[in-house]
């Protein structure tokens, strides 16, 4: 007797790796389970490391090193007890060092930001989202969550170039978040708060959330992946804000 063969499930569709870097911005969800399946993370990597060269490049080119490390002499509480040849001397230190160190920045703080970022997200969901997957899969949600900064690295150049030479504020450059609204001799703690209230870090958390409920939807459902996201984030910010207070 002939035997009907039994249909084997058609494998799903996986998106290319360009196809991911829109999706985050478009489909999220449909993205993030595509990463799970198949996790990859160099071309995310690689995009936001060149936009922070790009960053870093414009901040050297936009800066007067000089009159910058002199406002932060003047600012910092040691600077009634140094005499003028010292805030001279620390002044042309910090313009010959910082633009090379601006570039080591630029060209080794994404890969950083996105392993110390990724090892804490992927201990914070296993412990409290009870959720086993690897490294590798945690790093890759990370990165790809952090793309975010193909939309403020170029606002960040553009903000540069469009002011007056010297005078963006490195500490706040797009202004997109509550210290902006403060005045200049605001409290260094209140100034630490309001700028975790930041648009970007925000949209970052919640593609985090997206990405990691994408491993284990029926553990995270709900609102769990976002309230375990945005946990961590309130942790940081009373550590930012209680190292403000008590070095201000």
């Amino acid at each position: 007797m002939a035997t009907t063969p039994i249909p084997t499930p058609e494998a799903q569709a996986t998106v290319s790796p360009f196809g991911r870097i829109m999706g985050v911005f478009f489909s999220p969800k449909a993205t993030f389970e595509d990463i799970v399946r198949k996790p990859s993370w160099l071309l995310p990597v690689a995009l936001t490391t060149i936009l922070s060269v790009a960053v870093s490049f414009a901040i050297n080119q936009r800066i007067n090193w000089r009159e910058f490390m002199s406002q932060q002499i003047e600012k910092s509480p040691r600077a009634a007890q140094m005499s003028a040849a010292q805030k001279q001397q620390q002044i042309e230190g910090g313009a010959k060092f910082t633009p090379p160190f601006t570039y080591v920045i630029g060209l080794c703080g994404p890969i950083l930001a996105v392993l110390i970022i990724g090892l804490v997200m992927w201990g914070a969901y296993s412990l409290l989202g009870g959720i086993s997957t690897n490294f590798s899969t945690a790093f890759s949600i990370t990165s790809h969550a952090f793309l975010t900064g193909l939309v403020s690295s170029p606002l960040i150049i553009l903000t540069l170039y469009l002011k007056p030479f010297g005078t963006a504020d490195l500490e706040n450059p797009v202004a997109a978040n509550l210290a902006a609204l403060l005045s200049e001799d605001a409290a260094k703690w209140l100034v630490a708060l309001l700028k975790s209230f930041d648009l970007f870090t925000f949209w970052t958390l919640i593609l985090l959330a997206v990405g990691f409920a994408a491993v284990n939807p029926k553990k995270l459902k709900g609102a769990k992946s976002f309230t375990i996201a945005f946990s961590v984030w309130a942790v940081f910010v009373l550590c930012r804000v209680g190292w403000a207070f008590i070095f201000s």
